[in-house]
């Protein structure tokens, strides 16, 4: 095997394919934060009758499918060690140009819809090639972005609501497939597609790859800055669907949609498991973030806390959630590597004692090969 082929083969297994101890730690995270969940409903059960009816289960996840498909897309930035904050920014320029398309240009609805998405992956590659080829660091990179985009939104808009919305946003809306809307099971699919494309496709494995050592990465021969551009390109293309979906709930193009986005989805990436310095987690992590700040949400909304409230909460979480993937990383991780050494170490002790003993029990076998 070349020295390629087995970086390459190093890099998938550490993606791709990852040992019994991420496994582990990403499994036990994930049941982690479906016990605190349900640890949280029944809470909230208790304190509010109205918590385990229908018709609120049904708007908490409502309402969390736009920050799960921009979260996702987020999730795809943060994989490769690498962040975007100009999510919320593009997810109000894609409202406001999807209504503005189609009702003042006099564009098909969906060829409006289609350019708004097409404008938010632009946007996901011109942040790529800042972060590649200008070696702009990432924060800075995206935060211009995001003051830019969000510019373009206001002067597209002159800073109003527009409306009405093509009566197609108002029928996806009020779809529902078997009695669920059908943008939780839309949301879900994406998900489905999302997991599937980190976990069994090539892609996907180079996404871990550039995440967990970009040099290594390079060494196998992963083309790294497309990687981070496509990365990107994907981020800012969930958030240009985001910015459709919000339309639709809005029944308007909003510049001022997708305030405060970026910390929201960041925080629901990173409770979720994706570490931050990339190259861990998982996207059924990423959807059970989402959930949980969406209890949060509904908790101050069904106790009347004041709302203000949300952003002490988002940060403290925040915090939290790095706090804990430094102290995973530093040392369970590092504890459980050292112990997989120890074991390969006295293995190959024992292997090598074995080989040792046959020896001495048939001398002969060695003679052959002491005269050669």
């Amino acid at each position: 095997m070349s020295l390629n082929q087995s970086a390459t083969s190093s890099a998938a297994a550490r993606g791709g394919k990852p040992g019994a101890s991420t496994r582990l730690l990403d499994a036990v995270q994930s049941i982690g934060l479906l016990f605190v969940i349900i640890i949280g409903g029944v809470i909230l059960s208790f304190a509010s009758p109205v918590f385990f009816t229908r018709i609120n289960i049904e708007n908490l996840l409502f309402s969390s499918t736009i920050v799960a498909i921009v979260a996702m897309g987020q999730a795809f930035v943060i994989l490769i060690a690498g962040i975007d904050l100009s999510v919320g920014a593009v997810l109000a320029l894609s409202s406001v140009l999807c209504v503005v398309l189609a009702t003042e240009v006099g564009l098909p609805a969906g060829l409006a819809a289609l350019l708004a998405l097409g404008t938010g992956a632009l946007v996901g590659f011109i942040n790529g090639l800042n972060v590649t080829y200008l070696r702009i660091p990432a924060l800075i990179a995206t935060l211009a972005m995001m003051s830019v985009t969000r510019g373009i939104a206001f002067l597209i808009s002159g800073g109003r609501n527009i409306a009405p919305v093509p009566s197609i946003y108002v029928d996806i809306q009020a779809w529902r497939i078997f009695g669920v809307p059908a943008v939780i099971i839309f949301t879900l699919l994406i998900g489905i597609l999302a997991h599937f494309v980190l976990t069994r496709t090539r892609f996907g494995r180079e996404i871990y790859a550039t995440g967990g050592n970009a040099m290594a990465a390079q060494l196998a021969g992963i083309r790294t800055n497309r990687v981070t551009i496509a990365a990107y390109m994907i981020s800012g293309l969930a958030a240009a669907l985001g910015g459709l979906m919000i339309t639709a709930r809005l029944e308007a193009g909003a510049a001022t949609a997708g305030f405060g986005y970026e910390l929201i989805v960041i925080s629901a990436v990173v409770i979720g498991g994706v570490s931050l310095f990339g190259g861990e987690g998982r996207i059924s992590g990423v959807l059970l973030g989402v959930i949980l700040l969406g209890l949060v949400q509904n908790a101050v909304n069904l106790l009347n806390v004041p709302p203000n409230y949300d952003y002490v909460v988002s940060g403290v979480v925040i915090a939290a959630a790095a706090a804990l993937d430094v102290y995973r990383r530093r040392y369970v991780e590092a504890g459980l590597r050292r112990r997989t050494m120890m074991a390969k170490r006295d293995r190959a002790a024992a292997e090598k004692a074995l080989r040792g003993s046959e020896v001495e029990r048939n001398p002969r076998d060695a003679t052959p090969a002491a005269s050669q």
